[in-house]
C-alpha cells in the first residue's frame, strides 16, 4: 500500500503528524510526504528520508490566492500522484485539502481523506466586512465544496467546524464526516514537571491578532500593575498572514516589560516547564496543539469559549474559559491563579488526567487509521 500525506507547512509533518506516520510505517505502508520547502539537501528532507519516508518538494504558497501560483500547485500535485500512484491520500490545512484532493481525484486516487485542522483567516469574522474579504470567503467555500466532493472521509477536530461546513453546504448530505480529538499529544514526551516557584503565564502561537495576542498583552499589563514580579512569557514568530502582529507592537510590549519574548522554539517543553499557567485567548481553532502539550505537562489552561478551544477545558476543573476578545474576563482568570496559587497544581493534575484520557495521540491516530481502513 502507498500512502501520500500532503501538507502546507513542512515542519508540521513530524511535529504534528510524526506519530501517525510512525504508526503507518509499523503497518508496512509505503509512505510519501509532500510539502513546500523539502528540496534536495534540506535538513528536514534528510530526516524524513532517514525515517524511511519519500519526501517531495512542491510549489505551494500558504497564503494568498494567486490563480497562476495555485494552478501550478495543482499541476505539480497531479503530476506527483500520477508518478507515485498512491492508494490513499490524506491532506490537511486549507490549500493541501483543496488542491491536494482535487489533484487526487483527477489522478484517479480511490481513497481520499481530508483533515480540517482549522478554518484559517478567510473564515474569521471580518472586522471591516470589505468586499474583498467577503469574496475571499465565498471563493474558499466553493473550492472546499468542490474538492471535498466524493471524498472517503472528512476528519474535523471539533464539532463546530463540522456543523459550519454542513450549514454552508460544503459537504454533501451523505458525506462521512467525523470528529477526532485534535492531533493528539505524545503523553510520554510531554510529561509532568513541577510548577516553578514563581507564578508565570505563557502563550505559544504564531503572532496573529486572531490568536488573542493583543488581549494577552492587555491582560498582562493589568495583572503586572499590581504584581510586577509575575512574568508573561510569549513564544512564537511574526507570520506573513494578513492578520499578523507587527514588529513595532511586539517591540513595544517587550520594551515596557509587559511580555517576555522567548522567540520561536522548535521544542516548547522548556517554556511550558518554566511557566505556571498556559494561556490561549484564540478566536477560533481546530484543536490547539499547544494547549494539549501544556495539559500533558500538568499545566492548567486559560482559553476562550470558542470552537476548538472550549473542548479542551472543563471550566473550573482544569482551567478557565473566557469570552473571546474579553480582556476583562482574561485578566480575571489570571487573577484567580495569582490569588489562589494552590489551584495551579490541582488544576494542572486535572489537565494531565484529561490529556491522558482524551488526547493521547495513540488513541486519536487509531481512530483515523481504522476509518482509513489501514
Amino acid at each position: 500500500m502507498v500512502f501520500l500525506l500532503v501538507a502546507s507547512f513542512p515542519d508540521s509533518l513530524l511535529t504534528f503528524r510524526g506519530a501517525l506516520l510512525k504508526a503507518l510505517a509499523h503497518r508496512g505502508v509505503g509512505i510519501h510526504v509532500a510539502a513546500p520547502g523539502l528540496g534536495e539537501g534540506t535538513a528536514l528532507r534528510k530526516e524524513l528520508e532517514t525515517l524511511g519516508y519519500q519526501a517531495h518538494d512542491i510549489p505551494l504558497n500558504r497564503v494568498g490566492m494567486n490563480p497562476l501560483a495555485d494552478g501550478r500547485t495543482l499541476w505539480h500535485l497531479w503530476r506527483l500522484m500520477r508518478k507515485v500512484s498512491p492508494d490513499t491520500v490524506l491532506a490537511y490545512t486549507i490549500k493541501p485539502v483543496i488542491y491536494g484532493l482535487l489533484a487526487a481525484r483527477l489522478a484517479g486516487v480511490g481513497k481520499r481523506f481530508a483533515l480540517i485542522t482549522g478554518l484559517g483567516y478567510s473564515f474569521q469574522e471580518p472586522r471591516d466586512y470589505s468586499q474583498v474579504r467577503v469574496l475571499l470567503r465565498l471563493l474558499v467555500e466553493r473550492l472546499y465544496a468542490f474538492s471535498l466532493r466524493d471524498v472517503s472521509t472528512v476528519f474535523f477536530q471539533n464539532p463546530d467546524d463540522r456543523q459550519l461546513f454542513k450549514e454552508r453546504g460544503l459537504l454533501s448530505s451523505d458525506a462521512n464526516a467525523i470528529v477526532v480529538n485534535g492531533s493528539g499529544v505524545d503523553i510520554s514526551k510531554f510529561s509532568v514537571v513541577p510548577s516553578p516557584a514563581q507564578m508565570s503565564f505563557l502563550l505559544i502561537a504564531r503572532l496573529l491578532g486572531d490568536k488573542g495576542v493583543r488581549e494577552y498583552a492587555a491582560a498582562a499589563r493589568r495583572v503586572r500593575a499590581t504584581n510586577p514580579n509575575i512574568a508573561f512569557n510569549l513564544v512564537g514568530w511574526i507570520d506573513d498572514n494578513p492578520d499578523a502582529i507587527n514588529k513595532a507592537e511586539l517591540d513595544a510590549w517587550i520594551e515596557e516589560g509587559t511580555l517576555s519574548y522567548l522567540g520561536r522554539m522548535t521544542d516548547v517543553r522548556p517554556a511550558i516547564a518554566g511557566s505556571s499557567v498556559y494561556v490561549l485567548p484564540s478566536y477560533r481553532e481546530g484543536t490547539p496543539r499547544t494547549v494539549l502539550e501544556a495539559m500533558a505537562m500538568g499545566r492548567p489552561v486559560i482559553t476562550t469559549n470558542a470552537p476548538g478551544c472550549r473542548e479542551t477545558v472543563q471550566d473550573g476543573l482544569n482551567g478557565y474559559l473566557v469570552a473571546v476578545k474579553s480582556v476583562d474576563e482574561l485578566a480575571a482568570a489570571m487573577f484567580n491563579f495569582v490569588n489562589n496559587p494552590e489551584r495551579v497544581d490541582s488544576m494542572g493534575q486535572a489537565a494531565r488526567d484529561l490529556a491522558v484520557e482524551k488526547y493521547d495521540v495513540r488513541k486519536v491516530n487509531e481512530i483515523m487509521l481504522q476509518e482509513m481502513n489501514i
